[in-house]
């Protein structure tokens, strides 16, 4: 392999016997603790593979009967004479777009999924967003995150306990191992980078390639790497870069105190204090609750904050966040885990009337906004002041698409939420602003003017969004040959006034390089009809 070789061993024991760090394991021991009824001539039956013999374990091990062995102590086996059989990983999770090749070149190129078996040879590829998670014969792990690309060189099992021997290719992007240790046995564990050989037993540790640089971060345990004096303990990163290697401390964890533990708004958008010193950068990873191995989301920021669009994928619910912050040498330090509550949905409906800061002398304000069709209630708050401590009104979930807020004069903030038909109420808008003023004198009589010949719709702004895109259309679906199609940069739009019926619209948001967020839950708003048409009977009665 081209590039820095590096060998590091975790400096465990097992049974009296330390790991040492050789190419392929050729000289490396393991200890096997005698029981009772044991015989040199019965274990290399169960252990070892031709040609090696009792007769070589005996000079090995410097036994004076092959026949009479002491319970309870320890005999060497080198590694590389035990049996050797065909082993499988299992994918235990799987999300986005994750690709498996058989035999790594040239084989079978297919999607992963949750449950599949995994053989020596095959390679895996994580897309955007998509990560992979593996379970090995011992139950030791591999999280593959996104944008990455892992080869499964060797999967064995060796000897009668079936030690699992594992080694595997880190070609691009990172791989998250957590090694299960064994008091009776060490098992056999190799990451091979383009720049670094790891092999460690019984430890957890983060490993990423990228350019002509290799990271690792020791989490637990203590590794030797070949070249360097002192073992790489835990807390610890070695740097690999051409021919230096240079170990440093981590960064501690992130605080995470000033972090919201409720997320209602989508996308998802998560902030927290610029910590600890020296971070430069910051990797912050969404998971299932307390499961860290579904990996939902993954991103790397230059400020403390994640913003997600993709989070729309994800249903309401409980989350973890695990954060750690990147050092100038781009090593990433100590994890912090908060608990995240998703509740987003429904998404409250757009507001429709009145503007912002409308002012009306009649004593009250006509509410407008669209209706939900997943949660066609709405829920309204009117309050004296901008965090609705002061509620001036608050009725029972309103089954309209509007509402008279008849109050005295003064400045109130009014925002809405959907209310599903079972009576759960999303999260609450952006609030807006309207004030009552009493009414000016009479003004002289004036001819009529009419301004109602637009519908003019407005929602809330998302920040790192630079246009947006609305639907218009008579049914729900959006099909039909009447589908409409709006773009503006701004997060209102003014349109010719629809004839009389039943509308659905919905929109969505692109980022500056164009990406399309997935498109949010359709409105639903209805034009009435004319008064003049309810009384055309009357008029046509005398007619017959």
């Amino acid at each position: 392999m081209c590039g820095l070789r590096v060998w590091l061993a975790v400096m465990l024991f097992a049974g009296g016997g330390a790991l040492r760090a050789e190419p392929d394991g050729a000289d490396i021991d393991w200890r096997y603790r005698i029981a009772a009824g044991d015989t040199l001539i019965t274990l290399t039956e169960a252990w070892l593979a031709p040609p090696h013999g009792w007769r070589e374990l005996q000079k090995l091990n410097r036994v004076p009967d092959p026949l009479r062995l002491k319970p309870g102590s320890t005999l060497r086996m080198p590694v590389a004479w035990l049996k050797r059989e065909a082993a499988v990983a299992e994918a235990v999770f799987v999300k986005g777009d994750v690709r498996r090749q058989r035999n790594a070149a040239g084989g079978a190129d297919e999607a992963l999924a949750t449950g599949a078996t995994l053989q020596s040879g095959d390679r895996i590829r994580t897309g955007a967003q998509a990560s992979a998670s593996l379970r090995f014969a011992d139950g030791s792990r591999l999280l593959v995150p996104p944008d990455s690309e892992v080869t499964l060189e060797q999967l064995l099992v060796l000897g009668r306990d079936a030690i699992p021997a594992v080694r595997l290719n880190l070609n691009q992007g990172g791989a998250d191992n957590r090694v299960v240790p064994n008091a009776q046995h060490a098992p056999l564990y190799e990451l091979r980078t383009p720049h670094v050989n790891l092999g460690v037993r019984g430890t957890e540790f983060r490993v990423q390639a990228a350019g002509a640089q290799s990271r690792m971060q020791v989490l637990s345990g203590a590794v030797h790497a070949d070249g360097l004096g002192p073992n790489v303990a835990g807390g610890q990163g070695l740097l690999a870069e051409g021919k230096a290697r240079s170990v440093a401390l981590l960064l501690p964890a992130p605080d995470l105190a000033s972090l919201p533990r409720t997320a209602e708004r989508l996308p998802l958008r998560l902030g927290w204090a610029a910590s600890p010193a020296g971070a430069v950068a910051w990797r912050a990873q969404l998971y299932a609750r307390g499961d860290f191995e579904r990996l939902l989301l993954d991103a790397r920021v230059a400020e403390p904050v994640a913003a997600w669009p993709e989070a729309r994928e994800l249903p309401d619910g409980d989350y973890t966040l695990r954060l750690r912050a990147i050092d100038a040498r781009g090593q990433e330090g100590a994890a912090a885990d908060a608990d995240i509550h998703l509740q987003a949905r429904p998404e409250p409906p757009f507001i429709q009337a009145p503007a912002e800061g409308a002012v009306s002398y009649s004593g009250g304000m006509a509410l407008a906004w669209t209706r939900n069709t997943a949660a066609p209630g709405v829920r309204l708050q009117v309050a004296r002041d901008a965090g609705f401590k002061d509620l001036a009104l608050q009725p029972s979930p309103i089954a309209a698409a509007g509402y008279e807020a008849r109050l005295p004069d003064g400045v109130y903030h009014w925002r809405i939420a959907a209310v599903e038909a079972n009576g759960h109420a999303g999260p609450f808008g952006d609030p807006q602003r309207f004030e009552l003023k009493p009414p000016p004198p009479a003004p002289p009589p004036a001819e009529p003017e009419v301004s109602g010949d637009q519908l003019k719709l407005r929602w809330r702004a998302d920040e790192g969004v630079v246009r947006y895109e609305l639907e218009w259309a008579r049914t729900a679906a959006f099909d039909g040959a009447d589908v409409q199609r709006f773009a503006t940069d701004k997060p209102e739009v003014a349109l010719p006034k629809p004839s009389p019926g039943q509308y659905f619209l919905r929109a969505r948001a692109f980022n500056a390089a164009g990406a399309p967020s997935p498109w949010g839950q359709a409105q639903m708003i209805e034009q009435p009809y004319p008064r003049w048409i309810w009384l055309l009977p009357l008029v046509l009665l005398p007619l017959l």
